[in-house]
């Protein structure tokens, strides 16, 4: 039997592939998947090797056909598939992005792939592109001329020690802090400010203060930051390791979205000497008038603001608390907004 290796096969995610009808399930009330997550996949794996990724070679799961991502699984569909069900099944997506994986053939199989749904699907793409296979500036090009849309830069660790410890030398990994930078500013270049986006995940080890430096720096560049907050992954070196406290959590969204979205300066947030943020010069009570401080950051909707790479639980269980709300808060769900930061707001 053929392999199903990239560029003509891909993973999607469940979320994805329920919202095709590939797969059987139902979402909770009020959520629905906006962007459709496609990552390319090989038999061989990704070389990477980051300690809290369930794709990584270094990952504890024994077949990379059973890894899971996000703690689900993100089944093998051919792209031709995926395209006609995106064709002909009613949908919510709002855009799509294809995910490289750090493999040789990533590069151009990624440009094959935009080039196939470009002239096809009628959607914006974002591509989340491996800068440890970009080799200079003219590969963005390409991406461009391809077809894609925007660019993302998972440099995930918001320090040099901690990017080097889960994704580099301590993991004996391929990855460079450096060249996460450098190939965020070819992206910028090509694409234009704000065209571009860094993923940070939030409690691998930082400081409130770090987060919020490497957050300032991306935003001064000229790339928003997608934040995640870090949930243990299954059969990973950090499965036991336990999320950020939910306040901490909110502060760096609120942070966030002061800066990429408000303007704000660093000169507005008061850390402590421990580097816990401690106090926002301002009033942020207008935050919590529509709650989309509190949403998933991502790549846009194509007609919003709001984040089309909305995650639907990829930041927590179903059966709990929402990090980033894959939808505009309602007003009861403003209300627990409220009260988990409310320490924050004046009093």
């Amino acid at each position: 039997m053929e392999k199903e290796n990239s560029p003509e096969y891909v993973k999607t995610s469940l979320a994805a592939a329920m919202s095709l009808g590939l797969e059987k399930g139902s979402f909770a009330d009020g959520v629905c998947l906006t962007g459709l997550n496609l990552l390319l996949t090989y038999q061989n794996g990704c070389a990477g090797r980051c300690a809290y990724c369930g794709v990584t070679q270094a990952s504890k799961s024994c077949a990379t056909s059973k890894k899971t991502f996000i703690r689900v699984k993100w089944p093998v569909y051919s792209i031709d598939t995926i395209l006609e069900r995106l064709k002909n099944s009613p949908n919510s997506f709002e855009r799509i992005c294809i995910s490289m994986v750090t493999h040789g053939r990533a590069f151009e199989d990624t440009v094959w792939l935009t080039e196939k749904i470009n002239s096809c699907s009628g959607l914006p793409i974002s591509l989340l592109i491996a800068p440890t296979v970009i080799k200079k500036k003219e590969y963005i090009e390409q991406f461009k001329k391809a077809g894609a849309q925007m660019i993302g830069v998972a440099i995930d660790g918001a320090t040099q020690q901690i990017f080097e410890r889960y994704r580099g030398n301590g993991v004996i990994g391929p990855h460079k802090w450096d060249k996460y930078w450098e190939v965020l500013q070819y992206s910028i270049d090509v694409f234009g400010k704000y065209m571009a986006g860094v993923h940070l995940i939030c409690g691998l080890g930082e400081t409130e203060e770090e987060m919020v430096q490497t957050i300032y720096r991306a935003h001064s560049m000229g790339a928003k930051t997608h934040l995640f907050s870090f949930y243990p992954e299954a059969n990973t070196a950090l499965s036991e390791k336990n999320p950020p406290p939910l306040l901490s959590y909110r502060k760096i969204q609120i942070a966030r979205y002061l800066i990429n979205e408000k303007q704000w300066g660093i000169n507005k947030f008061v850390f402590d000497k421990s580097g816990r943020l401690v106090k926002f010069e301002d009033d942020i009570s207008f935050l919590l008038s529509d709650g989309a401080a509190f949403m998933t950051s991502g790549c846009p909707c194509r007609n919003s603001s709001l984040a089309a790479c909305n995650r639907p639980f990829a930041n927590e269980r179903p059966s709990e608390v929402f990090r980033n709300y894959p939808h505009l808060p309602g007003e009861e769900e403003k209300l627990r907004i409220r009260q988990q930061i409310e320490s924050l707001l004046p009093r």
